[in-house]
């Protein structure tokens, strides 16, 4: 493996927990294999490796990003990323409040709806 992978696996692991990456090893084929490690290196190590924002201020962006894409199941996870690189719950709502200006009411329910159960989860709603 290539340092810009055990870098982004390192910080794939922080974001993301452990159980989280080694379930997507553990249940990646030989066919999806590749993409696991192209998400390793270029994702979590090429761009989450940079220094021009910080991990918090790229979860932010992800939650937004994920809610305007309706990419549920990743949101699911960059929610609890999120968390785990100091984003608040007060936060995380604002983010969704702000895509449905720009993204829809639509795309804005559904992130709230899966930011809701990924925070009830994590029991970091009050």
């Amino acid at each position: 493996m290539t340092e810009q992978f055990e870098k982004g696996l390192a910080i794939r692991r922080q974001v993301m927990g452990d159980e989280f990456v080694d379930r997507a090893f553990e249940q990646a084929t030989e066919f999806t294999m590749d993409l696991q490690h192209y998400i390793t290196d270029v994702c979590w190590g090429g761009i989450w490796g940079r220094e021009g924002l910080t991990k918090r201020d790229r979860s932010l962006i992800n939650l937004a990003m994920l809610t305007a894409l309706n990419r549920s199941q990743e949101l699911r996870g960059h929610v609890r990323g999120a968390i785990n690189n100091g984003v608040t719950v007060e936060e995380i709502k604002e983010v969704m409040l702000q895509t449905a200006v720009y993204c829809g009411a639509p795309a804005a329910q559904e992130g709230f709806r899966i930011a809701k159960e990924v925070l009830e989860d994590m029991n970091a709603l009050k």
